[in-house]
């Protein structure tokens, strides 16, 4: 007669072995899965196979690659792929880098890229040119401000994002691009196709003047974007006016689309000590507030007038936004554009990266700028934006002549220091 050890030992190895086989099948069945998962019995399949998730996309990618008549091409596969899933959340401030895209993004955020040289905002159409910079290859073209590029490269441009339209006109350094522009004169429009060389572009983000409104002088600086180094570029464009005497500022945003909070966080910081700028809240952060940078303001009480436009948006609106809040600027032009909402930017292994919206922001007052929709989280649309303190608008009919800019020159005069 067995022991009750013996018998107990036996069916403990007993069960040992059937896990290592069951344990066996698991594992050649994701296998096999991944390449034939139909050829799986039912029931490890149902486990094998992930129908919500990264299973089945490497399923389908997998019967694409083996199955289609003809070779897709892996690396477009994959591409395309993970652009069909972006589109498919349909938020427009949302996109696929692939890897030629990302490299592009990073270097505009060094104010650096290969291209034609022209500051863009985004249009329903397409981009539309806020500024020709001067020895620019789009300049020796004959683009002009205020022209919409419709198309470039033969490809539409109509409902991208400002990034992934653009990276359709940047391009390698010694090429060349055609574009299609639609462009006003006087009440009528047409479109006319021209092709402008690419060639190595540094951005000066940055544009600085000395005026004088009413015997008082202003320190007038506009920021093209928010890209590295922007908050310590527009700190020392306005001490060195201040040195030259200006008493008053302007800072410039109209046109400007954004870029990195830690550039808002850094710039808002010059004029605000201590407190906060904004706040980030989302479904994975949770609340990160952004408060002013210790040991950067070093223009706590100068007189300040911002000036923006419907083109003034994310980190843009983010800097408005927390000096207006705060009551330490006079906020002058248009409405802006109303992003409620901001993006992360995460590089994935095969080169490119994912530009996704992962939450809302709120400036000090807890003003969220979107729609409806953005601000109870559940929507990514533009909202009514900023309202300025003082209206003012440029005339279309006289391109020689800023009025918003004169505005702005006017209430900066009026402030007391």
């Amino acid at each position: 007669m067995p022991s009750a050890f013996s018998r107990i030992l036996r069916v403990a190895l007993a069960v040992v072995g059937v896990l290592v086989v069951v344990g066996g099948i698991f594992t050649a069945g994701a296998a096999v899965g991944s390449r034939d998962p139909q050829a799986l019995p039912g029931f490890i399949r149902d486990r094998v196979i992930d129908e919500k998730g990264p299973g089945a996309v490497n399923e389908a990618l997998g019967l694409i690659r083996d199955d289609y008549y003809k070779d897709p091409g892996s690396k477009a596969l994959v591409d395309d792929a993970i652009d069909g899933m972006v589109k498919g959340l349909d938020d427009r401030f949302s996109s696929y880098l692939n890897p030629k895209a990302y490299t592009q993004f990073k270097q505009q955020q060094d104010n650096s890229f290969d291209g034609i040289g022209v500051v863009v905002s985004q249009d329903p159409r397409g981009l539309l040119i806020a500024k020709v910079y001067a020895g620019s290859p789009a300049k020796a073209a004959g683009l002009k401000v205020g022209d919409i590029i419709i198309r470039a490269g033969g490809n539409p441009l109509k409902g991208l994002t400002s990034e992934r339209a653009s990276s359709f006109v940047r391009g390698k350094a010694g090429t060349s691009v055609e574009l299609q522009i639609a462009r006003k004169t006087g009440s009528k429009e047409r479109e006319l196709t021209i092709t402008s060389q690419r060639k190595p572009v540094k951005i000066p983000i940055v544009d600085s003047a000395l005026r004088t409104e009413d015997g008082v002088k202003v320190a007038v600086v506009r920021l093209a974007q928010f890209t590295n180094d922007a908050g310590l570029q527009v700190g020392e464009a306005f001490q060195k006016l201040q040195k030259r005497g200006a008493k008053r500022f302007v800072l410039d945003l109209r046109s400007n689309p954004g870029g990195l909070v830690n550039e808002a966080q850094n710039l808002a910081s010059l004029f605000l000590k201590g407190g906060n700028i904004v706040t980030l809240k989302g479904r994975t952060i949770g609340d990160v507030p952004y408060p002013a940078v210790d040991g950067v303001t070093v223009f706590p009480k100068v007189p300040l007038v911002v000036l923006v436009d419907r083109g003034s948006a994310s980190a843009s609106e983010i800097v408005t936004g927390a000096l207006q809040d705060r009551g330490r600027a006079t906020v002058v032009g248009t409405r802006t554009f109303g992003k409620g909402v901001f993006q992360r930017v995460e590089p994935l292994s095969s080169g490119g990266a994912l530009d996704i919206t992962a939450g809302q922001f709120f400036t000090p007052k807890g003003r969220n700028l979107g729609d409806k929709k953005t601000q109870s989280g559940n929507g990514t649309a533009p909202g009514k934006g900023l309202a300025p303190d003082v209206q003012a608008k440029d005339d279309p009919k006289t391109p020689d002549v800023d009025e918003a800019l004169q505005t702005a020159l006017r209430e900066a005069a009026k402030l007391k220091e």
